[in-house]
């Protein structure tokens, strides 16, 4: 087999495959898709970032504690 033939059949299996897309389990679900609104998307993106927030906050609050508590209970003497 030669290289033309071989990258024959590579195309015709992509080809095969790029073609069930819409008409599989997910097809439905891609066929119902759709662009969101700009309101839609504002609200997405502040839940989003409020989230990211949230996260970020308690993460370095808890690097904080424990950074800083050692020293807390050094001065204690515990």
């Amino acid at each position: 087999m030669d290289i033309v033939e071989g990258s024959w059949k590579i195309q015709d299996k992509i080809e095969e495959k790029a073609g069930k897309v819409g008409k599989g389990k997910y097809g439905r679900i891609l066929k119902m898709a759709r662009k969101p609104d700009q309101e839609e998307f504002k609200k997405t993106l502040i839940i989003v970032v409020g989230g990211l927030l949230l996260i970020g906050g308690v993460g370095f609050l808890i690097f904080w504690l424990w950074n800083n508590l050692p020293d807390y209970f050094a001065i204690l003497g515990v």
